[in-house]
């Protein structure tokens, strides 16, 4: 299941940051942030729940910018 979010944040190198470490979670096959449109697409894997993986990435993304921003 793929899934697209708008994120705010504040850099490039954040964003890529965010998106290495959104991609080790498990749960995830793939994700891509794109820094200029502010939108994270993810893939989950199909048996999981994206709710509870999201709550990870967000739980990671504020560890790497605190005022970072996923509108689920």
């Amino acid at each position: 299941m793929k899934q697209s979010y708008k994120i705010e944040v504040d850099c490039a190198n954040c964003a890529n940051l965010i998106e290495v470490e959104a991609s080790k979670i498990k749960g995830v096959k793939s994700v891509s942030v794109n820094f200029i449109t502010q939108k994270m697409e993810i893939e989950f894997l199909d048996d999981v729940d994206s709710k509870k993986v999201m709550k990870e990435i967000i739980k990671n993304c504020k560890k790497i910018e605190p005022d970072c921003e996923i509108y689920l």
